[in-house]
């Protein structure tokens, strides 16, 4: 398969079920953000060492490939859907755990934390950050056109994730966030 299709050459794209749409449409926007949280995700893996985290990072890449191609398919009103998976709510229950069984490890948070300490946890705020510009996108989109809402509350369950799992990373690596001193 060749990876390069000249389909694109003059600014336009493929929806997933064929529709054309110019590379700057606010959808492309949405999952083309998506794919850069995924891979500020994969920067963070070659830094951390802790398994737990670890696999909580590889599942994500996983859901967020599955959110991509949700974002990438329209819903149709009426004929043909293409069959893709979607982000249900269960994908959210999980994040959730996630953040409860990680944040019940951490010291209670009493002050707001800087971005930083180690590596892999710099790299974790940056991944936070990222999904909280897509979350942003995602609701403009979500306010003009039919997208499931899941996708929204999954962003915003995820972002929290990044959050506490780059705490995580500190404390398991011994290094103290750093508090805020306005």
């Amino acid at each position: 398969m060749k990876i390069y299709t000249k389909t694109g050459d003059k600014g336009e794209t493929s929806l997933f079920g064929g529709e054309r749409v110019w590379k700057n449409n606010l959808r492309i926007e949405c999952y083309g953000t998506v794919d850069e949280l995924n891979a500020v995700i994969g920067l963070s893996l070659t830094e951390i060492k802790n398994q737990e985290i670890i696999d909580a990072l590889s599942k994500i890449q996983n859901d967020l490939f599955v959110l991509g191609s949700d974002l990438a398919t329209p819903e149709k009103q009426s004929g043909n859907q293409p069959s893709v998976p979607r982000i249900q709510n269960d994908h959210s229950k999980t994040i959730e755990k996630q953040i409860d069984y990680f944040d019940s490890q951490l010291p209670e948070l009493r002050n707001f934390i800087l971005p930083g300490g180690s590596k892999g946890a710099s790299l974790l705020h940056l991944a936070r950050t990222v999904c909280r510009r897509g979350e942003r996108l995602v609701v403009n989109l979500f306010n003009q056109e039919k997208i499931s809402e899941e996708i929204v509350v999954y962003l915003n369950r995820l972002s929290d994730l990044l959050f506490v799992l780059s705490r995580f990373e500190n404390f398991t690596s011994n290094i103290k966030d750093t508090c805020w001193k306005p």
